[in-house]
Order: C-alpha cells, then sequence, then structure tokens
C-alpha cells in the first residue's frame, strides 16, 4: 500500500502494516484466547489482552490527562457494541480487517466491564485506535477519480480531531452511526449489500457492490452538491444530507464517456455559444457545406468561423475555408454556434474547471429525454430542466435582459460537481444493479440486472 501521508494514514499503516507493535501486555488470559486482531496474527505473549497500540492515541489521551473517550460517566457499553457493529461490517468500507478489529474491540469492552482502571484504560485505547483505523479507510483516495478542483479531495481528518469528535458527542453511538453513514447515497447501498450478506450467510461481498461503494465514498457527507450518475443517466440535488431534487440527464456514449471527476461551479452562463467540436466539423459539417444545401445549412445553424477557441478569437470568412479539406482532415476549422432556438447549449450552461472539456448545459432537443437509456452525447450533460437547476444553484431565476452571447452570471457561492457512476441501486431489501453502460464495473452481479432503476 502506497501511503500518501504516514502521518494522517497511521491509524491504518499500524493496524495493517506494523503487526508486531499491534499487541501489549494487559491482564492474564490463555493464550488461546487472545483475539486475532489481523487474519494469521496472534501474539506470542504467554496471556495478553490485546490494547492496539497507536500513536496518536497516546498523545490524545496524554493531552485529556487520560480521561477516557468511551468509557466516560461509566458508560461505554453501547457505543462499544455499535462500534463493533460497524467494523464487522467495515469490509464493505474499505477495511478488510474490520471483523478482526471488531473482535478486538468486543473483548477489550468485556474486559473494561469489570470495572478495572486499567482494563477501561486499554479497551479506551483499543477503541480509539480502531475507529480511527476506519475513519481513514473512510476517506481513502478512488483510483481514476480526478479532482479537477483540488479542495475536493478526500482528507483523512487528523486524529486529533477524530478522537476530540467523539469526545464531545453528546451521545456517541449516535456519532458512531453519524460517520458511518456516509452519505445519503453511500448508505442506502451499503446496508442493502449487508442485508444480503446476512441473509445469504456469504462473509464475501459482491464485487459490483464493492466498486459501487468506492465510487459513493467520495461523495461528501455534507453541504450542497451535485451528483451526475452516468449510469442511470440522473442529476441529483443533495442538501442537508438529503436528495433534495432530481432529474434525468443525456451523458456520454460507450465511445464517448462521461468521465469521473469532482470541480466547483461557480457561474452561469447564459446565451451561450457552442463551440463546435472540431471532430465532429470534419465528420458533419464539412459534408454539408459540399452539398447543395450549404447555404441553406449555414443560415439554418447559425455557425460563425473563429480563429480559435480562445476568449478572444478573430472572426473569419467561410468563403476562406477549403471545406473538402476538412472533411478529409487536411485543416482544421473552429466553429461556434450563435445563442438562438437551435443552438446545442439551449438557454444556458454551467462551466467548471477540467482538462477535458465537459459541462452541464440545456439542449434543444429535450424530446431526447424519453430514450433509455439516454447515454447519448459527446461527454457533456445534457439537462432536462436547465432553468430549474439554475434556480436551485443560484437561489432565483437566471434571466437576461438582452440578446448578448455569453453572459456570465455568478453564483451566491461555488457548489461542487461529483460526476461518477453509479450502477447499484437499493430496491427495498434487496441491491439491484442497472446496465453497466460503460463496461465499469468489470464484474457480473450476484443477482438481476436491470436498466429500470432509474433513480429519484
Amino acid at each position: 500500500m502506497k501511503l500518501r501521508n504516514p502521518v494522517l494514514l497511521s491509524p491504518t499503516a499500524l493496524l495493517l502494516a506494523a503487526a508486531p507493535t499491534l499487541l501489549m501486555a494487559a491482564t492474564p488470559a490463555r493464550a488461546a484466547d487472545a483475539p486475532e486482531l489481523i487474519p494469521g496474527l496472534r501474539s506470542n505473549m504467554a496471556a495478553p489482552l490485546p490494547t492496539l497500540a497507536n500513536p496518536s492515541v497516546d498523545a490524545f489521551m496524554a493531552q485529556r490527562a487520560g480521561a477516557p473517550v468511551w468509557f466516560r460517566a461509566g458508560g461505554g457499553a453501547e457505543a462499544a457494541a455499535t462500534l463493533g457493529q460497524i467494523l464487522r461490517r467495515a469490509p464493505l468500507d474499505g477495511l478488510s480487517s474490520g471483523p478482526a478489529l471488531a473482535n478486538a474491540v468486543e473483548a477489550a469492552a468485556r474486559d473494561a466491564a469489570s470495572g478495572n482502571p486499567q482494563a477501561i484504560a486499554r479497551a479506551d485505547r483499543t477503541l480509539s485506535a480502531a475507529w480511527l483505523a476506519y475513519v481513514a479507510a473512510l476517506k481513502t483516495p478512488l483510483p481514476g477519480f480526478t479532482y479537477s478542483d483540488p479542495a475536493l479531495a478526500p482528507r483523512v481528518p487528523s486524529p486529533i480531531v477524530t478522537l476530540q469528535l467523539a469526545s464531545i458527542a453528546p451521545s456517541l453511538s449516535a456519532h458512531l452511526q453519524s460517520v458511518s453513514n456516509v452519505n445519503p447515497i453511500y448508505a442506502p447501498i451499503r446496508d442493502a449489500e449487508w442485508l444480503a450478506m446476512q441473509r445469504s450467510g456469504s462473509t464475501t461481498p459482491d464485487p459490483r457492490a464493492l466498486a459501487n461503494l468506492a465510487r459513493a465514498r467520495v461523495l461528501p457527507s455534507s453541504g450542497r452538491y451535485l451528483v451526475v450518475e452516468a449510469a442511470t443517466q440522473r442529476l441529483l440535488m443533495v442538501e442537508n444530507g438529503q436528495i433534495a431534487d432530481s432529474m434525468k440527464v443525456i451523458v456520454g456514449r460507450p465511445d464517448s464517456q462521461t468521465p469521473m471527476l469532482a470541480s466547483t461551479i461557480w457561474y452561469a452562463t447564459l446565451n451561450p455559444y457552442w463551440y463546435v467540436p472540431t471532430d465532429l466539423t470534419q465528420k458533419i459539417v464539412a459534408k454539408k457545406m459540399q452539398s447543395p444545401i450549404a447555404k441553406a445549412y449555414w443560415k439554418e445553424k447559425g455557425y460563425e468561423i473563429i480563429s480559435d477557441f480562445g476568449p478572444t478569437p478573430t472572426l473569419l470568412p467561410p468563403s476562406s475555408i477549403d471545406w473538402k479539406a476538412v472533411g478529409e482532415g487536411k485543416q482544421t476549422v473552429y466553429l461556434r454556434q450563435l445563442p438562438g432556438p437551435g443552438n446545442s447549449m439551449g438557454v444556458m450552461k454551467f462551466s467548471f474547471p477540467n482538462d477535458i472539456g465537459v459541462y452541464l448545459h440545456d439542449t434543444d432537443l429535450h424530446v431526447l429525454f424519453a430514450k433509455d437509456p439516454r447515454t447519448l452525447s459527446n461527454g457533456c450533460i445534457r439537462l432536462e430542466d436547465a432553468k430549474r437547476l439554475g434556480r436551485w444553484l443560484a437561489g432565483r431565476d437566471l434571466t437576461t435582459e438582452s440578446t448578448a452571447p455569453e453572459q456570465h452570471v455568478a453564483l451566491p457561492r461555488g457548489v461542487p460537481v461529483y460526476l461518477t457512476y453509479i450502477t447499484a441501486k437499493p430496491q427495498g431489501s434487496e441491491l439491484a444493479f442497472v446496465a453497466d453502460v460503460y463496461g465499469r464495473d468489470g464484474v457480473g452481479p450476484r443477482g438481476t440486472v436491470t436498466t429500470s432503476v432509474a433513480g429519484r
């Protein structure tokens, strides 16, 4: 495992890689009774009841003069039981050692029930170290996911902050459940898969469920943000931990896939130009411009020839273009389409920083939203109701007072947008899967594959 930050990831690193330091001597017990913290690892001590060792926990406890986090005011049994339950299903959350850690947590809680101050101190450290490992696993970056806005990349919280939040929580059990729920998209998928595993008696999660959970974990637990689910062709508006609204979208074709990335929308563009992709100019426009309908086609489309796709291009006359050469790929032409009823961007678009030129936009072809699946674009995301999205983003209707092109309207605050790929959908007590239109899951589902789960 390659660690991005050994300090921040020290809980996971210690638990998985530094096995010799995991066990510390405790109250006498038979060696055979010692819980197996990591598969294949048992203490070689004669009679340990293990304590998970973690320098961050030691530092935090030193600041508190040893005051317990988990067993404060005589409590701890409920929180320990909750943590044990969370850790047993933790392989779904990206922590494969979760069940082994649950054994250690439960053994430590039983020992603490004796009331012995030393046993309570050991148990508090064990639970703290296990919780840090779990929280670190939830924040592990997803390979292949691009953070075009680096501020949105997941970061393992400071161990001190993680433990401080636990120590001040009015209900420690409720706090653990809240953190483990991650976000409103993640928890239903994870809980449905866990229920399916319990019903079947399986200890091995469905690989496809794991793939979806890894993608869903990158979404925030709070705040306002957008999610574009390319697999179901839906856009979700998330606010205060709930899905506030949603709509259909059109996403990229399988040969021109909408990517997985996170960025931030800072403004809307009203009366947008459409900057025609150069491959479409070569394949479609050049052919039309060599036909008898060239003049009518040019007038209908409202194209302009520009020197480049920069912010201040120079206009060029159509007569200067050798359309045969363009069609043969010998000459590159840059086109933009003027605002109007036939503009492919519709009346507004929502740009966000990224290196591949994708964005959200209105469309002049709303009839296509009746199709299923809606994998029809060149990678950008067409919106079923751009005005409604604009109202949610800006808190008001976005309107123009003129026909001038490219009018930028700043949003009150930046809104993160996550382009992702969620094929798993809870249906009652089952976990169903939509069609893997992009082939990103890589494995077949355990249950029925359906294309009818269109989301909310």
